[in-house]
C-alpha cells in the first residue's frame, strides 16, 4: 500500500498542474482557514483536474432551470469523451500564470478567474454542439454570458494555451476560429459586419495578442503573431508579424517581438506613427 508522500510523488509525475493546484489549496486553507471548506469542495475533495472543472462550471452556472447536478453530468460527460478538454484546461492555466502578472498561482484562474472559467464552460458547449446537442450547448452559452459577462458561441473554435484577461465584455461569434496561445484583453469583439450568413467571423492565428477594446470584424484573416491595439476596428487582413492601431485599423509597423501574446507587449514599435 502507497504511503501519502509516495502517493503524491505518483500524483506529481502523473500531473504537475494538478499536483500544484492541490498544494496551493492547502497552502491557502493554512492562509485563510475560513476558505476551508470551499477549498475541500472545489479542489481537495477531487481526484483529477477534470472533475474540480466540472465542479466548478456546475456551480457557477447553475441556476433555478437547471441544476448543480444535471450541469455537473453534462460536464464530467464532455470532459470525459474529449480527453483534449481537460489537456486544454491545464495549457490554458499555465498561460493565464505566466502571462498575467497578477496571478500567482495555478489555482486563482480556476477558482476567481472569470476568463479562464467562461472559456472551460466554452469548451464543454462546444463539445455539445458538435455532437448536434445544440439546445443545451446555447442553454450553457446563454448561462455563462449571464454570469461571467463573457459571449462566445458555442459553435466557436477555441486554441489552447489562450488567456482572457479581465474577460468582461468579450465577445466571440460563431464562425471565428482562435488559434493556440493568443491572449486577449476585455471588451474584445470577434465579430460579423452585418446580416451576412455564412462563414462571417474573423480567423485569429496563433501568437496573436488582442488590446482590450479592440473590435476584429468579418470573415478576415489575423496572422500569426501579430498585434492588434487596444481600441482599434480592425476590417481588412493583418499579416503576420505585423502591429495594427487606429480607427479603421492599419499596420503600423511590426509585432516587436516573436511571440507578442507571450511577452503581451502593448508598446507600439520605435518610429511607429
Amino acid at each position: 500500500m502507497p504511503t501519502p508522500r509516495e502517493r503524491r510523488a505518483e500524483l506529481t509525475a502523473i500531473d504537475p498542474v494538478w499536483s500544484r493546484i492541490r498544494d496551493e489549496a492547502q497552502a491557502a486553507i493554512e492562509d485563510e482557514p475560513l476558505l476551508g471548506g470551499m477549498m475541500q469542495l472545489s479542489v481537495l475533495h477531487h481526484d483529477t483536474l477534470e472533475r474540480a472543472l466540472s465542479y466548478r462550471i456546475s456551480v457557477k452556472l447553475a441556476s433555478g432551470e437547471m441544476s448543480e447536478q444535471i450541469l455537473r453530468e453534462i460536464a464530467d460527460e464532455a470532459i470525459t469523451a474529449d480527453p483534449a478538454i481537460g489537456q486544454a484546461a491545464r495549457a490554458d492555466l499555465v498561460a493565464t500564470q505566466e502571462r498575467d502578472p497578477a496571478c500567482e498561482r495555478f489555482l486563482e484562474p480556476l477558482l476567481y478567474f472569470k476568463g479562464f472559467q467562461a472559456l472551460q464552460a466554452h469548451r464543454v458547449a462546444h463539445w455539445l454542439w458538435a455532437e448536434g446537442r445544440r439546445d443545451m450547448a446555447q442553454f450553457l452559452q446563454a448561462r455563462v454570458s449571464e454570469v461571467f459577462g463573457v459571449d462566445i458561441h458555442p459553435a466557436a473554435v477555441m486554441g489552447r494555451g489562450i488567456m482572457i484577461d479581465h474577460a468582461h465584455s468579450i465577445v466571440i461569434g460563431e464562425t471565428a476560429r482562435v488559434g493556440n496561445n493568443v491572449s486577449m484583453l476585455h471588451s474584445v469583439t470577434l465579430g460579423g459586419t452585418g446580416k451576412e450568413d455564412g462563414d462571417r467571423h474573423p480567423k485569429i492565428a496563433d501568437g496573436v495578442l488582442i488590446g482590450a477594446g479592440a473590435k476584429v470584424l468579418g470573415n478576415i484573416h489575423v496572422g500569426q503573431c501579430s498585434r492588434i491595439a487596444a481600441g482599434s476596428v480592425v476590417l481588412q487582413d493583418v499579416e503576420p508579424r505585423k502591429t495594427v492601431a487606429g480607427i479603421p485599423a492599419r499596420v503600423v509597423g511590426e509585432s516587436g517581438c516573436p511571440t507578442p501574446s507571450l511577452s503581451m507587449d502593448h508598446l507600439f514599435p520605435a518610429g511607429s506613427d
